[in-house]
């Protein structure tokens, strides 16, 4: 509980470098839920698809695990440092 497990597992990496989108989306086999704290790191060089194109490739992925105390302090300050990307204003700018 207060040790990291750190486990690879093989993934499938989709990169899209279109018009319509530009993603890259990460899904990993089998029935790996990430939570909180954890960590993938995907390994392999970088994707850069030429515009237009949609790219897929299997990769493996490191995934950690967060500690207990890992996971409870990300949902702890996770909601704060989202509100840090809010900008709200109730004053019409001329002074601020």
């Amino acid at each position: 509980m207060l040790r990291r497990r750190i486990f690879d597992v093989p993934c499938t990496v989709e990169v899209s470098h279109t018009f319509e989108s530009l993603h890259a989306h990460v899904i990993l086999d089998g029935d790996i839920k990430i939570e909180p704290g954890d960590e993938v790191l995907v390994h392999g060089a970088p994707i850069h698809p030429p515009y237009g194109e949609v790219q897929t490739e299997r990769r493996t992925a490191t995934v950690t695990r967060a500690t207990a105390l890992e996971r409870l302090w990300t949902k702890m300050t996770g909601n704060a440092q989202c509100l840090e990307l809010l900008d709200v204003s109730f004053s019409d700018r001329r002074i601020l």
